[in-house]
């Protein structure tokens, strides 16, 4: 997969089409190129007010996304430029260019509506673009944003004494910029001097009085205030007086061009490429090209089916996604190293396990990096699954090749007995005590020969108890030894083969221990990384509403300054249950209880005895955790 991406020119990426939105394969094949974290940029504004120029400046370029020069829209849909981040090291910059709204040939409004919801959902820097002044009309022609809590839900489901989900809006939009063209005011109010955003701050002051008109005057104002935590303002002069050279822009060399919108739109560059923040959805989880691509394709056909696009249910559709490839990775990252570093056969069994060990943690510290939102843990059960049936596979795999190892060492050490055995060597006076010998000195040999494996006693056992019939056989027809002598060598033997038996027995069960042992650590692994992940979850949670709690009294108290008391008590309600939200989060408890859940689970995965058994023995484990 491509880190990157460096489009030459702009590709639609939602086309337009009689009112019909639809994704371009192409644009989407592009996206899921990039396994760099995006920062997205997308302009929207009436159509003819120049915003394609602004975004190919943002490119670098003076060519890419269409101007035209007439009072048709020249985009269509939503065009997408991606380009190397020029100040954010191994990062993708998109550039969404929109079409015009309020284009008189579009018949449906609610097309506009919805270009618009898409742009700030999938942008993490909106810019507003519009000409002349930030007045009544402007604002009014701004009338999209009052409909994002109509176009866009937080939650699939309404949560009870939530109130209305678009208080969660500032979690996840975008910041805002307005951008005012062909501006020809003086930057005064009441005669001193103020900057583009204290002018665009003053503008979005709400208008005293309670009647039906002022309060549609001042929606829009109320939405921006509140739905957007950061907000910024440039203005431009015209370019140029010239209207033949206005037409023709992009072709127009920039020393012909007016100094001060040369300087205007250097300093809203700089701004929008040391500023604009890397897309992200809530509780941090940071947008790759390959994420976006989601996002437009779910969003898109939820649009198209009549529903609204809901951030809840696109991150879930995301996680299950990123979830399943990021478990797989794991998974596979595990297989990888364990093949890479193994020498079949291991000496031990726990030369095995700790390799294991060590390759498992790699594996679940790679599986938290790349997933989120896992509902119930679904995908972390399912790793828990995959490797444990892996580390059987290689158990397996190191058992085969030890038995093979041992048999075929085995089989060198005893060709001298066997060839003695057929020519009758040892069917003689003291052929018995000869036999003995020799195989007493193959048993030496085999000892001294390293790396034998987990399976070097058993495969020993096992030849040793081969050739039982042939001592016996021996022992009876050696005519030095008496009947007495003859049962105290066949008492001993047996006593030897009873002995090495229990050492093979002690053996197997300290490899039970063992892999119980390895199992533990398992379990203490997850359990450990899980408690890790959720707490830093909850963390950037409580983050997350703090940010909101900080924002909405913000917003409550220049309410208040302003005379609103009405509204500003109105807004007891949110803040209260954003307290009451954070308050909830703190609670630790909460992670303990899922963290018992899924011990108990994890368990049953890795223990083969029954939950029951083995919850008493762990219990002290995960008082640990």
């Amino acid at each position: 997969m491509a880190s990157g991406s460096n489009m030459m020119a702009p590709i639609c990426l939602v086309e337009n089409i009689n009112g019909q939105l639809s994704v371009n394969q192409e644009a989407l094949q592009i996206l899921g190129q990039i396994s760099q974290p995006v920062v997205v940029v997308a302009i929207v504004g009436l159509y003819r007010t120049g915003k394609s120029y602004l975004m190919n400046c943002l490119a670098g370029q003076k060519h890419g996304f269409p101007l035209g020069s007439t009072v048709q829209s020249e985009t269509k849909g939503i065009w997408m430029w991606c380009v190397p981040h020029p100040s954010k090291p191994n990062h993708t910059l998109v550039l969404l260019d929109t079409e015009g709204l309020g284009d008189v040939e579009k018949g449906d409004p609610k097309n506009d509506s919805w270009i618009f919801a898409l742009a700030v959902l999938l942008s993490s820097m909106f810019v507003y673009n519009s000409v002349g002044t930030i007045n009544h009309q402007a604002l009014e022609q701004l009338h999209y944003v009052t409909e994002l809590t109509e176009l866009i839900r937080t939650k699939s489901s309404p949560t009870p004494n939530r109130g209305d989900d678009s208080m969660e809006f500032v979690s996840f939009f975008p910041d805002f910029v307005w951008t005012v063209r062909d501006f020809t005011l003086e930057l005064k109010l009441n005669g001193h001097p103020i900057t583009e955003d204290e002018y665009l701050e003053n503008a979005l002051k709400l208008i005293p009085g309670g009647n039906p008109k002022v309060q549609i005057a001042n929606l829009p104002r109320e939405c921006i205030r509140h739905f957007f935590l950061k907000r910024k303002c440039f203005v431009f002069d015209q370019p140029t007086k010239d209207k033949e050279l206005l037409a023709n822009i992009e072709n127009v060399p920039e020393n012909e061009l007016d100094p001060k919108f040369q300087e205007q739109t250097k300093n809203f560059c700089s701004y929008i490429l040391t500023q604009a923040r890397t897309k992200t959805l809530r509780q941090g989880i940071v947008v790759t090209g390959k994420r976006l691509q989601t996002l437009v394709v779910t969003y898109v056909d939820t649009i198209n089916s009549g529903a609204v696009p809901c951030l809840e249910n696109t991150v879930t559709t995301l996680a299950r996604i990123e979830n399943s490839v990021a478990m797989q990775k794991a998974a596979d990252h595990y297989s990888e190293q364990m093949a890479q570093q193994v020498r079949f056969p291991t000496d031990t069994l726990q030369e095995l396990l700790d390799l294991h060990t060590a390759c498992e943690r790699e594996a679940i510290a790679m599986f938290m990096e790349n997933s989120f939102k896992d509902e119930k843990q679904e995908f972390q059960k399912k790793l828990v699954e995959i490797i444990k049936d892996k580390k059987d596979d290689f158990m397996l795999q190191n058992e085969e090749e030890s038995v093979k190892y041992c048999q075929a060492t085995l089989d060198q050490l005893s060709v001298a007995l066997m060839e003695s055995i057929s020519a009758g060597t040892f069917s003689v006076p003291g052929g018995h005590k000869l036999y003995l010998e020799t195989k007493e000195r193959i048993e030496r040999d085999y000892g001294k020969v390293p790396r034998k494996g987990v399976k070097a006693n058993e495969v020993l056992q096992s030849f040793l108890q081969s050739q039982m019939a042939i001592e016996e056989s021996i022992l009876q027809a050696d005519k030095v030894l008496t009947d007495g002598e003859k049962a105290m060598a066949a008492e001993r033997a047996r006593k030897e083969a009873a002995e090495k038996e229990q050492e093979l027995m002690r053996q197997k069960l300290k490899e039970q221990e063992q892999q119980m042992e390895a199992d533990r650590r398992s379990l203490e692994e997850h359990m450990a990384q899980l408690k890790e992940k959720l707490e830093q979850d909850r963390e950037s949670m409580i983050r997350e509403q703090n940010m909101m709690l900080e924002h909405k009294l913000k917003v409550q108290e220049d309410l208040l300054t302003a005379q609103f008391r009405k509204k500003s008590e109105e807004m007891d309600a949110e803040i209260n249950q954003l307290r009451n939200m954070i308050e909830t989060e703190n609670d630790s408890h909460l992670i303990l209880e899922a963290l018992s859940i899924i011990f108990k689970e994890f368990i049953a995965i890795l223990f083969a005895k029954p939950v029951g058994d083995i919850v008493t023995r762990m219990s002290s484990l995960f008082k640990k955790i």
